[in-house]
């Protein structure tokens, strides 16, 4: 079985085989990291642009680095810039039924405390949570310091637990 890093090395040469593979292999994750990114707006949008950038600079990818760490960098960029052109909504309970699918054990809704938090507060708990990245790896996806990536954590983490201590019971 070929790895992704080969896969993107015959994708620069144009193999489209190649390009469905990796497609099918990061399908999933990569949708649901643009979902948690963008609150579930645009997210068909932004996968597709981050594939067609991956296409346009797969002679440029570097053999010795992960391909699923270069994947998810250029999906942050695009993410990044998509909230600087256009503001994040409020988020919204649903009311009844889905509102209660949409709450975890707890009673809180997960997805709406996470939008709370500062974009870079964010990207760091999806990447390490989400997606079960190490310090490590998230610190390469963002392309910051491992320790910039513990104090992100840590503060994101103490502003949960304030807003969780502040939500109704």
């Amino acid at each position: 079985m070929a790895t992704d890093e080969d896969l993107v090395g015959r994708v620069a040469e144009g193999d489209e085989p190649a390009l469905r593979e990796l497609l099918r292999r990061y399908r999933e994750p990569l949708s649901h990291f643009v979902h948690r990114h963008t609150g579930g707006r645009d997210v068909e949008d932004l996968f597709q642009e981050t594939w067609l950038r991956v296409v346009r600079n797969a002679a440029r990818f570097q053999r010795d680095k992960r391909f699923s760490t270069w994947l998810f960098q250029i999906a942050v960029n695009l993410c990044r810039d998509w909230y600087r052109r256009r503001p994040p909504e409020p988020a919204e309970i649903p009311e009844g039924a889905a509102a209660v699918t949409d709450r975890v054990d707890a009673g809180l809704d997960a997805a709406r405390l996470l939008a709370t938090l500062p974009e870079p507060q964010r990207e760091v708990l999806i990447l390490r949570y989400y997606h079960d990245l190490s310090e490590e790896q998230t610190a390469e996806v963002l392309d910051i310091p491992r320790g910039t990536v513990k104090s992100r954590m840590h503060n994101a983490l103490a502003s949960l637990a304030a807003r969780v201590r502040e939500e109704p019971q």
